[in-house]
């Protein structure tokens, strides 16, 4: 059976549920709520590290989109509850409605080293059997996902659905787009581009011309609301890092422009645009089925990596996502009076530590770079005179693998002595086997509640997880380094990282804010019960959107 079929099940007839029985004085019973029809078009919305923090700093200060989504379903407490908590896995589950362990997605990157590349690393959204490409320069892919998304899921049983999917990530276009799509793009370097050899639409040609003449000039400072104004503030990075706290996003024209527009809000304004350009050529939500748009918003990950979270350059960014935000609902509005928004993110993250030092958090530090795959196998290998990389990794934490090259012998050495040193550093707060993970049950229950067993558990796949993962402490940063374009980072097993907003709306819906912690593989779930489409099989729950006595769930 594909992995499809697992996921459609057979619609039930319901058998009709007699009136209850009452004496005559009774009263009536209330007519149960009408049922609303599906919606003509679903916007699938995910804020790349826009962590449950930043939303609940920030929410007061909205004055745009975002106070329209406030007023419907609001979950403050989503969990992304694995724990490698990165963009490519994040994505895979918003709308597969299942965890990394089960899409196969397990980090941004990852070590095979069956492969012939001298450093055996995979990029998530790649082919890496095309000769001559590397997880930096590859051909992008949607190979690696191993389970359907809901536009498959809807293509399948209505094949009129179409599936656009717009974002400044191709990870984030590719895993929630999925295996069949209609329209995927995604920036790279100075345009928006999609897989080889597919039409271009006006709407991309437009987008493409409108911010190539935006990139030849110079850009001036952006200005300061007098909130983001109190947020002024410099910072120094150790070493020869940036220093941040005093961004406003002044751009050059010409060979500079692209990478300093990629990490800032006017990323999300070009994704945003062409979203609704395509959305109102395509005339989304105007055909034979309901269709799913979803867009990648990506300049949240690249502010909060380049300047952190609690500067005026995320002040600024979060205050011109708003902005752009309402106008993308206004588009819609426009074009189509009936859809239903879903907004979300794919991970959280955190604050440089150096200013968090400042904040009142003085135990905030960064990764010791002994504690790198290299730099521990290059270690491990001179003390133990073992030949050979000993260790190869392809993120500055979790996934360690033991050199292939190694004779087994060599290999049980090499695997013992770095479990031995893992396990005492005092920035390690835990470190499994791929036997131990293997071994572990698939956690359950309520998110928050979960061991870094569990979280550890969730992320493991057994055919490209290491042969052993080790995570930090909950004030340990994985960067042990501050580079421009790289100051903080995400990717732990702690709430910063995990917990993220989760928020629905749909005009005429009744408002309601539900605090206790949910997951994002419920969205999908979710989706298709709005939908009434019958799956079965997922990690994920249905979370009924009806405030009253109804649901919008299957019974």
């Amino acid at each position: 059976m594909s992995l499809l079929a697992l996921f459609l099940a057979a619609a039930t007839p319901q058998t009709p549920v007699p009136p209850l029985l009452r004496p005559d004085h009774a009263r009536p019973l209330p007519a149960p709520p009408a049922e609303a029809p599906p919606p003509p078009l679903i916007v699938v919305i995910s804020v790349d590290q826009f962590s449950a923090d930043l939303f609940a700093e920030y929410r007061n200060h909205f004055t745009g989109g975002f106070t329209r989504l406030l007023d419907g379903a609001v979950f403050p407490s989503a969990y992304q509850s694995h724990a490698a908590t990165e963009t490519c896995p994040g994505h895979s589950t918003i709308l597969t409605g299942m965890r990394p362990a089960h899409t196969g997605i397990v980090a941004n990157k990852w070590v095979d080293q069956s492969i012939s590349r001298a450093d055996k690393v995979v990029y998530c959204a790649e082919d890496e059997r095309v000769p001559g490409s590397d997880s930096n320069h590859y051909t992008a892919s949607d190979r690696h996902l191993r389970v359907p998304t809901l536009g498959e899921m809807m293509k399948a049983v209505t094949p009129a659905t179409r599936v656009v999917s717009v974002s400044g990530k191709d990870r984030a276009a590719i895993m929630m787009g999925g295996h069949r799509v209609d329209e995927l793009w995604w920036w790279k370097s100075d345009r928006f581009v999609s897989y080889d050899g597919r039409a271009t639409p006006a709407a991309v040609t437009a987008v493409n011309a409108s911010t190539a003449k935006l990139l030849a000039s110079p850009q001036g400072p952006m200005p300061l609301s007098a909130y983001c104004a109190t947020k002024l503030r410099e910072v120094a990075t150790p070493g020869n890092g940036p220093v941040v706290g005093a961004g406003r996003f002044a751009r050059p024209g010409g060979k500079e422009a692209a990478a300093a527009f990629g990490a800032s809000p006017e990323l999300d304004d070009a994704t945003l645009t062409l979203a609704g350009d395509l959305a109102r050529a395509m005339k989304l939500g105007h055909g034979q089925a309901t269709d799913l748009l979803i867009i990648g918003a990506s300049a949240t990950d690249y502010v909060g990596h380049s300047y952190g979270t609690q500067g005026p350059e995320m002040c600024l960014q979060l205050a011109r996502l708003d902005a752009d935000l309402g106008k993308l609902f206004a588009v819609l509005d426009k074009e189509q009076p009936d859809y239903l928004v879903v907004l979300t993110a794919d991970h959280g993250g955190r604050d440089v530590p150096e200013r968090d030092e400042q904040h009142a958090i003085p135990e905030e530090a960064r990764e010791d770079p002994g504690l790198v795959a290299k730099a521990m196998g290059a270690a491990i290998g001179r003390d133990l005179s073992l030949p050979g990389a000993v260790l190869r990794g392809a993120e500055d934490r979790g996934d360690v693998w033991v050199d292939a090259g190694l004779s087994p012998a060599q290999s049980r050495v090499a695997l013992a002595e770095a479990m031995r040193r893992y396990r005492a550093h005092p920035q390690v707060a835990g470190v499994w086997t791929r036997a131990e993970l293997a071994a572990a049950p698939m956690p359950s229950g309520p998110p928050e509640t979960w061991s870094i067993l569990d979280r550890a558990r969730a992320s493991f796949d057994a055919e490209r997880s290491g042969d052993f993962v080790f995570l930090l402490k909950p004030r340990v940063m994985a960067a042990p380094l501050a580079t421009k374009g790289y100051v903080a980072t995400h990717g732990s097993p702690w709430d910063m990282d995990r917990r993220v907003p989760l928020l629905f709306w749909r005009k005429g819906m009744t408002p309601f804010e539900q605090p206790l912690s949910v997951e994002t593989v419920d969205i999908a779930p979710t989706l298709a019960g709005v939908l009434r489409l019958p799956v079965q099989g997922l990690d994920g729950r249905c979370l009924d959107l009806d405030a009253g006595a109804g649901t919008t769930c299957p019974k």
